[in-house]
C-alpha cells in the first residue's frame, strides 16, 4: 500500500487527484506526483480527464515545485462554476429553496408557506415547481443541475433517503422522497434527465453547513435546533454522525421529569419537546390568551419583546440546558450552537444557567456556546454541501467520468 495515497501500488485515481486539489492538499502537478507517487505522465493523463469533464481549471502561478528553482508551477483549481446544486429546507409550516454554486454560494432563493401535514406528494410537488422557477433567476439551465439536497424535520435513513417514524410529519413515514422530488423537478423543468436526490435531517444539515463554513477546525461540533420541535446535529471530524439508522441527535424525545404530564406529538409523555420546544411554548402562550400556534409565532413575540414569551423561553432554555449537560459530558464538543426560532437571549440565558450548573467544569472549559451564523440558510448550505461531497467523492468521480465518456 502506498503510504501517501492508501492505494495499492500508488494507483491513485482521477477522483483521488480531484480530492487532493479540492482539499488544498496538492494544487500543482508536481505536488500531486509527490502526494500520490504517480509518474508525471500518469498524473497528466488523469488530470486531462478532469479537464475534459470541466471539473478542473488552471489558476495563477503557484510555488516552484523543484528545489533547483525555475518557473512557478501553474496551480490547479476545482471549477465550482461548472454545475449547480438545488437545495431545500422544510420546516413544519414553511419551506425554503435555493440554487447554489458548488462552492456553497446562494445564487437564487425562494421561501414560502409549505405545510408538511399536507403530505409528501403535495409538498414535494410544490418544491419541484420552486426549483424549476429558480433556475432562470440564477441564470442557470436545467442541464447544469448535478443534484438536489433536501433537509427535513424528521429522522432519515441515509441509505434509502426515507423518513423513519417522524413525530411531526404525518404521512411521510417510509415515503419515496427521492423518487417523488426527482420526478416533480423533471416535470416542472420539462427535463427527462434523472437528477440524484439526497435527503437528511434538518439539524444534521444545519450542523454540517455551520461547521464547514464557520468552524472548520472544530473536530466535535453540536448544533441544537429549537423550533416547533427539538433536534440536534453532530459533526465529528468533518462528518455527520447519524447513528445506526439516522436516529442520532433526536434529543427532543429524551424524557425529562418536568414533562411527566405533558403529551408529546410522538405519543409519549414527558419528552423534552413537549415542554421546551417552540410548539410547547406556543401552546402555553395560547392558554394564557396570547395568540401563538408555532415556534415562528414565538420567535415573532420574542423579537417584539413580549415579556411572557421571554419568561417561557428562558424556562424552556433551562430544560434544554439540563439535557445538554449530559450531551456535552458525553461528546465533549468544542462548539455548541443553538439555532431555530427560540435561539435568542432569554432561551440562551436559561440554557447556560443549567448547562454550566450541571456539567462538570472540565466538560465546559473549552466549550463555546454560540448562536447560528448562517441563520435560516444553514440547512440550505448544508444540503448543498452534502450533494457536492457525495458527487465528488473519489469513487463516485470515477463512475461519473466513465458515464461522461472521459
Amino acid at each position: 500500500m502506498s503510504a501517501r495515497t492508501g492505494k495499492a501500488g500508488g494507483q491513485a485515481s482521477a477522483g483521488d487527484l480531484l480530492e487532493l486539489v479540492r482539499s488544498g492538499r496538492a494544487t500543482t502537478r508536481g505536488a500531486l506526483q509527490q502526494a500520490t507517487g504517480l509518474s508525471r505522465a500518469t498524473v497528466g493523463q488523469r488530470l486531462d480527464r478532469l479537464f475534459r469533464a470541466g471539473w478542473l481549471r488552471e489558476g495563477a502561478g503557484g510555488p516552484v515545485d523543484s528545489p533547483l528553482g525555475g518557473r512557478p508551477s501553474i496551480t490547479l483549481e476545482f471549477d465550482d462554476a461548472h454545475a449547480v446544486v438545488l437545495a431545500a429546507d422544510l420546516d413544519t409550516r414553511h419551506g425554503r429553496a435555493a440554487v447554489l454554486s458548488l462552492a456553497g454560494e446562494i445564487l437564487a432563493e425562494h421561501s414560502g408557506s409549505l405545510v408538511v401535514e399536507d403530505g409528501p406528494d403535495a409538498v414535494l410537488g410544490e418544491l419541484g415547481r420552486w426549483f424549476a422557477e429558480l433556475l432562470p433567476k440564477a441564470g442557470r439551465g436545467v442541464q447544469e443541475v448535478c443534484g438536489i439536497g433536501l433537509a427535513v424535520p424528521g429522522p432519515v435513513d441515509s441509505d434509502t433517503g426515507r423518513i423513519v417514524q417522524p413525530p411531526i410529519m404525518p404521512g411521510w413515514d417510509g415515503f419515496d422522497i427521492r423518487g417523488r422530488l426527482g420526478r416533480a423537478f423533471a416535470e416542472h423543468a420539462r427535463s427527462g434527465a434523472e437528477v440524484p436526490v439526497l435527503v437528511d435531517n434538518d439539524a444534521n444539515l444545519m450542523a454540517y453547513g455551520e461547521q464547514r463554513t464557520g468552524h472548520p477546525d472544530c473536530s466535535a461540533f453540536v448544533l441544537v435546533k429549537v423550533s416547533t420541535g427539538i433536534g440536534a446535529g453532530v459533526v465529528v471530524d468533518g462528518h455527520i454522525y447519524r447513528g445506526i439508522d439516522g436516529g442520532a441527535g433526536d434529543i427532543g424525545h429524551i424524557r425529562v421529569p418536568a414533562g411527566a404530564e405533558a403529551l408529546c406529538r410522538c405519543g409519549s409523555y414527558g419528552c423534552l419537546a413537549a415542554v421546551a420546544s417552540g410548539g410547547a411554548v406556543a401552546r402555553r402562550l395560547a392558554e394564557a390568551g396570547v395568540p401563538a400556534a408555532s415556534g415562528s409565532d414565538v420567535r415573532d413575540l420574542l423579537t417584539a419583546g413580549h415579556p411572557e414569551a421571554a419568561a417561557l423561553a428562558r424556562e424552556a432554555g433551562r430544560h434544554v440546558g439540563d439535557v445538554l449537560a449530559t450531551v456535552v459530558t458525553l461528546l465533549n464538543p468544542g462548539v455548541l450552537m443553538i439555532a431555530g426560532d427560540l435561539a435568542g437571549t432569554p432561551f440562551l440565558t436559561g440554557l447556560r444557567e443549567l448547562l454550566y450548573q450541571r456539567a462538570l467544569p472540565r466538560s465546559t472549559a473549552h466549550l463555546d456556546v454560540v448562536t447560528s451564523r448562517l441563520g435560516e440558510r444553514a440547512g440550505l448550505v448544508g444540503a448543498g454541501a452534502l450533494v457536492v461531497e457525495h458527487l465528488y467523492a473519489p469513487d463516485r468521480v470515477e463512475e461519473r467520468l466513465l458515464a461522461l465518456g472521459v
